[in-house]
């Protein structure tokens, strides 16, 4: 029975499916484990409320930390699979080890950084003295595992690149199965409370990132993992191409810590907590929507990759159009649901009647025009595969400073809890610029104009 994928000569709609849907299904599990992670807070005796709102002002820093390990691993694996459709394997293997090395030094910096400034970043993205407590033992205990998150991360794009995505899906798989059993252990039966949460997501992350490295160190593996001192050329490439994906996480984290500032702000010392509280329950649903939807745009980025560097035009276009008929019908799907059992959702967070009540509401807005979202990532993540980095990041910047504007004037104009529909109004004109953008330049793209202009080796 054949494991590996060809992604040169296999059926488009069949690949889309095999690589797309472990990708999805990995991104889902994921997500999964953070937001057990947040139930389990949640439902902490007494302090579960502002244990949560804690938890809630370190996603964004979590996120950003995380970013970093997107910035290498769509990077290097774009250019490494484009290496592998031209069939030069030497490149291939020098890209892999350079993204190793790089992401080795990138844990081991960001680790010291967010240690010595972890105080600053809290106070300053919206912990108040009462949830203070709470954000920093998780961030301290979080970001001494930095390196294992890292890892693990980065490093899995390249098992799907080399046609292996149920093996990078089983990574997932892994650390969040050690992070649902050991959450109740350690928050409950050892009593450690949010600092249990942390720890067990530690430890998660650590399984994943061993069974990454020895996947990748497998004599199965086409190209093997090696180590070797970071080539400066061979590192500029890799973060140009992965720059516009990291940028989209790293913005992602600003928009969450201007949110959380923003109610903060505005809900004053009576209702700041409650909204932030309300904002990580609501934060918690979109990951379910997005986190899937970026699993299935970047999994099938190695797809586009590939016949970039095998020149198959005919190829690249099936699966752009495969992959949003993917996206659109998920984000369909998960638009009915959001409008009939949100509250489902919410109650496994709180028993709180007015936390329930706002965060239901909340959801409800976040998912207006999530539909239109998906054209959003697509569209993006396939620009980034085909090379074209500066279109991507700038489409991406737009999202953002839509995002973040709506997010400023919003609750000026009317009321805190109204920062919520910063998320719609970004997402359908940003939807609509992108959309329009990528056409023109894609249709030129088909034509030949520009091909293999920026990914180079």
């Amino acid at each position: 029975m054949k494991k590996e994928n060809d992604f040169g000569r296999d059926s488009i709609p069949l690949l889309v499916l095999k690589i797309s849907i472990p990708f999805m299904f990995a991104q889902f599990v994921n997500v999964l484990y953070s937001i057990v992670d947040r139930i389990y807070i949640g439902n902490i005796p007494v302090i579960g409320a502002d244990s949560l709102a804690g938890a809630g002002v370190c996603a964004p820093i979590i996120t950003l930390l995380s970013s970093f390990g997107t910035l290498i691993g769509i990077g290097g694996s774009v250019l490494f699979s484009v290496r592998l459709g031209a069939g030069d394997e030497k490149s291939a293997k020098q890209i892999l080890a350079n993204s190793f090395s790089m992401l080795l030094i990138f844990s081991g910096i960001l680790t010291v950084i967010f240690l010595l400034t972890k105080d600053y970043l809290l106070r300053w993205f919206g912990a108040s003295a009462d949830i203070f407590p709470y954000a920093n033992t998780y961030m301290t205990i979080y970001t001494l595992g930095t390196f294992f998150a890292l890892l693990s991360m980065g490093m899995n794009y390249f098992i799907t690149a080399q046609g292996y995505p149920g093996l990078g899906m089983l990574t997932t798989l892994i650390g969040a199965v050690v992070n649902i059993v050991l959450d109740p252990v350690f928050i409950f039966g050892f009593e450690m409370d949010i600092a249990g949460a942390a720890a067990a997501t530690v430890i998660a992350q650590m399984s994943s990132c061993i069974f990454v490295l020895y996947t990748l160190k497998r004599k199965k593996m086409r190209i093997p993992l090696t180590l070797v001192k970071p080539e400066r050329e061979i590192g500029k490439r890799i973060v140009k191409i992965g720059f516009s994906p990291f940028l989209i996480l790293a913005s992602d984290s600003v928009i969450i810590i201007a949110l959380n500032a923003v109610l903060q702000y505005y809900g004053g010392a009576d209702y700041g907590d409650t909204l932030i509280t309300a904002a990580t329950i609501v934060q918690s649903y979109m990951l379910l929507i997005t986190s899937p939807m970026l699993g299935v745009t970047g999994g099938s980025q190695p797809l586009i990759s590939y016949n970039y560097g095998a020149n198959r035009p005919d190829r690249i276009r099936k699966t752009v159009f495969w992959v949003l008929l993917l996206c659109v019908g998920f984000t369909a799907v998960m638009f009915i649901i959001s409008r009939v059992a949100p509250q489902y959702f919410v109650r496994i967070f709180t028993d709180n009647e007015e936390y329930r009540n706002l965060s239901v509401w909340g959801i409800k807005v976040f998912t207006l025009m999530v539909v239109p979202l998906s054209l959003q990532y697509v569209f993006v993540d396939a620009l980034t595969a085909l090379g074209m980095t500066k279109l991507s990041l700038g489409m991406s910047v737009v999202r953002k400073v839509f995002y973040f504007s709506a997010t400023c004037f919003l609750p000026v104009l009317f009321t805190a809890k109204d920062a919520f529909y910063a998320e719609p109004v970004a997402d359908i004109l940003a939807a609509s610029v992108t959309s329009i953008v990528f056409f023109y330049v894609y249709k030129k793209y088909l034509k030949g104009d520009g091909r293999l202009g920026d990914i180079k080796l």
